[in-house]
């Protein structure tokens, strides 16, 4: 079974669209460093959180670069899994792994050539999974571009790694069983490509990707 992210996820209402789709997990972009309107605020990530059921995996995806300010930002929102999405090196992401354990740490690799699979074997041992997302070189804009990568190089990065790996970057209803078949990997993350109109999680394109994932074959 691949597990799906629905990421950008900003008022309760997106969130209750997302796990009625069926998605295991959603994301809540915080930390804002780069111009997007799926940035939210400390507090309506919480009220988010709170508003959960129990099976439902909340994500802080943060772009934050500080580790200090990512960890006092952690303390600020009950969820249970961490998204690093900025290039921290190595040691840095270890000290935050140790630090906010029991905390689950996903560490982001920008799929962006030849160079992303030595950055995915650098930091496989201090995170509990990778995250593999485009990168939008115009406006060095990582992550909600809507751009897919070469899912070649995600598939070699798949077949290396020993922790779980979710891919990113452009998946949409139409493209995701087609990556799922290629790259194989644990999980799956969409944000551009189920919104609706005002930027809101669209109930239709959230259950046509769940779907779509969910009839693909790719790692258990």
């Amino acid at each position: 079974m691949v597990r799906v992210k629905i990421c950008g996820v900003r008022s309760l209402a997106d969130a209750h669209v997302a796990v009625e789709s069926g998605a295991h997990a959603i994301g809540l972009l915080v930390g804002q460093v780069h111009e997007s309107p799926d940035f939210i605020t400390p507090r309506t990530a919480r009220e988010i959180c709170h508003g959960l059921g129990p099976f439902v995996v909340p994500v802080l995806v943060t772009h934050l670069a500080d580790p200090d300010a990512i960890a006092e930002l952690v303390q600020q929102i009950p969820a249970w899994a961490v998204q690093v999405h900025s290039e921290l090196p190595v040691a840095s992401l270890a000290s935050l792994r140790s630090r906010l354990f029991p905390r689950k740490i996903l560490g982001k690799v920008s799929v962006d050539g030849e160079a992303a699979i030595e950055r995915a074997r650098s930091i496989t041992s201090v995170v509990d999974a990778l995250l593999l997302d485009s990168c939008d070189r115009a406006t060095n804009r990582v992550g909600g571009t809507g751009l897919v990568h070469d899912w070649n190089v995600s598939a070699q990065i798949v077949r290396e790694s020993t922790v779980p790996v979710i891919l990113a970057g452009g998946l949409t209803p139409a493209n995701v069983a087609e990556a799922i078949a290629l790259v194989r990997p644990w999980g799956v993350d969409v944000n551009t490509g189920v919104k609706g109109e005002g930027g809101r999680k669209s109930a239709n394109r959230c259950r046509q990707f769940v779907a779509a994932a969910g009839g693909a074959s790719g790692h258990c």
